[in-house]
This record gives structure tokens, sequence and C-alpha cells, in this order.
């Protein structure tokens, strides 16, 4: 299979596991992704830990739910769709009647054949979800609620992945995603699948100037906890960084800025975007939705910013039923993991640039000019003489790319070739 493929079917077989902020569902998820690539490391913060102004929750777990009616027949079951169960609802075992049931069930009237996604994490209530539709069908009855559910001390489980620059470098690289989300499978099943790829090719790779910390958390006090335990660390380290989430679907790329745009993160997305997919759709930090919130957040100050495909709050399927299988595809999957790598592989060899000689440099002594002429064999060489005329010391690679309006991925064999003959230094590690 190809990695698109892959991914694809990992996320299908991550998509029935019930998942929260807490609890089995994610300890399950966390599994199967240190399946496929072992060195992510897996951690337990007690319930009632203070990190910052929150304090870790109770563990949540569920086992089953349904409403039957009067003669027995099942009008809800979590079995059939883990989202008909309110998230984090405690457990219930009683009759009602139909005019004490409706308050507790929850809708999306202007999608009414789509079950909404509701959660309740900091009050304990219980509550089911259906579509509006099968709501307006529930008739005069006495119905017997249930759910098997346990909310208790526990633990936050999320997942980290370290891997070390192979050149002794102290920069980072840092990469966040969630996991905490149920059967909806552009958010939140294509983050974590295309994010454990790109850890895996990370791990893989002979040389990395930049070390990667990777990590898999539940969204919000997932982040929140993550920087209360590493954030000074961070802070010194951490040269740029990516929230990634909603990256399945084949509609659209999408950029979410850091709070003043003008990061590393921010320059490289907007550079491999410009080239892969000019029509991409950028939105402020005002529009922002996700973990980039955390690491944004004032003090905190870490250079993160968010590539998407289509983004988070802004199509019709997110945090509904319909968010299914069907609305990711692996050519989807495949081209936020294709763009992660591209922005990957530019900050690698991100640095500034310094021509050795005065005036043009004699390629062809070198074998760097091509010896039959015809049309087309002179396009590499004008890339590399446009490369040239901006590496004066002042220019990163991102920004030569920019002002020579060629794809880093196009500028850095052009670099390579001119490093390995001595015609250019790195003026910066």
């Amino acid at each position: 299979m190809d990695i698109g493929n892959e991914m694809y079917t990992l996320c299908n077989k991550l998509f029935p596991i019930c998942r929260s902020i807490t609890g089995n569902g994610v300890r399950e998820t966390l599994r199967i992704l240190q399946s496929i690539c072992p060195a992510m490391t897996l951690y337990e913060v007690p319930t009632g830990t203070q990190v910052f102004d929150w304090t870790v929750p109770k563990e949540w777990n569920i086992r089953d739910a349904w409403i039957k009616t009067s003669k027995g027949e099942k009008i809800l079951d979590f079995v059939k769709s883990n989202l008909h169960v309110m998230g984090y609802s405690i457990p219930v075992n009683q009759k009602v009647t139909l005019e004490e049931l409706l308050p507790l069930i929850h809708t999306q009237p202007d999608q009414p054949d789509a079950i909404p996604y509701v959660t309740s994490y900091y009050k304990e209530r219980y509550g089911f979800c259906m579509s509006q539709l099968q709501k307006d069908t529930l008739q005069e009855d006495t119905y017997h609620i249930y759910i098997d559910s346990d909310l208790k001390d526990g633990s936050l489980t999320y997942g980290e992945i370290l891997i070390p620059s192979t050149e002794g470098n102290k920069d980072e690289i840092f990469l966040s995603t969630y996991v905490c989300h149920p059967s909806m499978a552009n958010n939140e099943l294509s983050g974590p699948a295309v994010t454990i790829y790109l850890a895996k090719w990370l791990w893989e790779k002979k040389h990395r100037r930049y070390n990667y910390r990777v990590i898999f958390i539940p969204e919000t006090i997932g982040a929140i906890t993550y920087l209360s335990q590493h954030l000074p660390e961070m802070k010194k380290r951490v040269r740029a960084g990516f929230n990634i989430s909603c990256v399945g679907d084949d509609r659209t790329y999408s950029y979410v800025a850091s709070r003043y745009g003008d990061t590393l993160a921010d320059k490289v997305a907007k550079n491999i975007l410009s080239f892969r997919y000019p029509e991409y759709k950028q939105y402020s930090f005002l529009q922002r939705g996700s973990d980039e919130r955390q690491y944004n957040a004032p003090g905190v100050d870490l250079p993160v910013c968010a590539v998407c495909r289509s983004k988070y709050g802004e199509y019709p399927e997110y945090h509904t039923s319909k968010d299914d299988m069907g609305l990711v595809s692996s050519s989807g999957l495949h081209g936020a993991y294709e763009v992660y790598c591209d922005m990957i592989e530019a900050l690698e060899y991100n640095q500034k640039y310094q021509i050795q000689c005065l005036c043009e440099p004699q390629l062809g002594k070198r074998g760097l000019y091509p010896t039959i002429s015809q049309k087309g064999s002179y396009d590499d060489i004008k890339r590399m003489m446009n490369f040239i005329a901006y590496a004066d010391g002042s220019n990163d690679l991102i920004d030569i790319s920019n002002r020579i309006h060629t794809p880093v991925k196009q500028v850095i064999p052009v670099t390579e070739k001119l490093l390995e003959n001595h015609l250019i230094e790195c003026t910066e590690e």
C-alpha cells in the first residue's frame, strides 16, 4: 500500500473506538499508534493534578448505552454510534416520560439528519444525541434510559515521541495533534494518522538537523497539561511548531496563523502552500479554534501555527456523524502528509547562505553548466544563478524561494550542489 492508503486504513481501524479527553479509548488509540512508531512513550497524569489554571479531571469510561420504548424496542444504541451519548455522561438507569426525555436529547436542527457531537467535561450530567428527524418521531411513552459508564479518579493519558538530531543540535521542531474525539474521521482521526506517519518518516531519516518533539494529547486540557510539564525547555528550544488537525479531506488547504503571524512556522507554511495550492484559505489567529490557542497564549508564545485541509469549524460535517470515513480519503491524507514533509524539509535546509566569490562563478569548470545547448537545458542553470543572486548572507532558503518564485523542493538540490562545490557557505546555524 502507498502511504495514503496506509493512513486511511489506520483511520478506519480507529474509527469505532470511543475516545474522550481521558479513558481507555485514548489508551487503546495510543497503543495502536505506538505500534506504527514504537518510539512513542505513554504517560499518565493523575486526576487532581494542578496544571496552570486547570485541574486534570476525573477519568471517564463507557461500556454501553441505549434508550428503549415500553415495548423493549431499542431506539438509540451506543454500539451503533458512540456519538449517541453526550461525552462524559454519568451513569443512569431509569424510566422516564417523553416530557422528561426530550430535554436530555441533543440534536443539530440545522442538519436534521445528523447526530451532533456533544460533551460536558466539567459539569456532571448525562444526555443523549440523535438526529432531529428521529427526535421528531418520538411519541408519548415510558422510555427506559441507560448509560453504563463511570467517572472517577484516574488519569489523563498522552503519547510523546522524541526524535534526536543527528548533528547534536538542541533546537526543536514541535508537532502536536489530539486523540480525544470519538467517531469522526476528519476531526479527529486524520491528525493522528498523518502525524504518526510523519514521526515514522522522521525516525527513519538518516540525517536530521533538528530534534523533533511529537505529541498525541487530548485537546485543550492535554495541551495545557503538557505545557505545564515542559514549557521552560520548549521556550528555549522550539523554533517552529504545527498543530495538526483536520487533514484528511480533498476540498482545500487552510492555514491558521500564529498570534502575530510572523514566526518561522508561519513563514514556511505560507511558502509551501503558495506553491502547492495557491488557492489555499488563510485564517488569522482571531479565527483559531484548536490547540494553537494554548501554544500561542501570552507567556507561552511558542512559534506554532496550523495547516489543515478543510479547517475545523468551517466545513458542514464538522462535529457531527457526517464526519465519517466517506469524508476523508487516501489522497487527502497523502496530500497533507506531503505538505508537512515539504515544510519539514524546508526547515531542515533553512539557513542563510553566502556566495564565496565575486561576480558570477565559473560553473563550467565544476561540471555545473550544460555542454549541449537545447531548449529547456538552461532551466536548472537559471534557477542556480537566481539562487546565487540572492545568496548574499541576508536571505534564508525560504526567502530565496519566495524571491525567485521557485518551490523549496527545487531549490534544495541547487543548495546541495553549490555546497558540494564550495561556492556557498552557511552564515548561521
